[in-house]
């Protein structure tokens, strides 16, 4: 062992939901990260080279301009184009019978 560990995380895929192959583990003191860091670092574990190394930040601000995001998405009732009605129903206009997707949404928007 080459220290006391403080803390260990292991990020997960968000769609597997399984380990994304690497890990950060917390030493109490920077000497027993450097001890743990030259004792497992090249080391063989199931057939693969271990890269053990200190994490560092991300940089926290882009350089260059900033991106264009795009419009938020309307998924309210779709916009009908002005015209006569061939079937009319209590004065509103008929809903083509098409994709059921969104019902509920276009019958409160009604």
């Amino acid at each position: 062992m080459a220290g006391a560990v403080v803390d260990v995380y292991m990020p997960a895929d968000r769609t597997t939901g399984k380990p994304r192959g690497f890990a950060f583990v917390e030493f109490s003191s920077d000497a027993e990260a450097a001890e743990a860091i030259s004792r497992f670092n090249g080391q063989d574990l199931g057939g693969r080279a271990l890269k053990i190394n200190l994490a560092t930040d991300r940089p926290k601000e882009r350089t260059g301009p900033p991106r264009e995001r795009l419009a938020p998405r309307s998924f309210g009732a779709p916009a009908f184009e002005p015209g006569p009605s061939f079937f009319a129903v209590e004065g509103r206009m008929s809903r083509p019978k098409g994709s059921r997707r969104g019902t509920r949404g276009r019958k409160r928007s009604l």
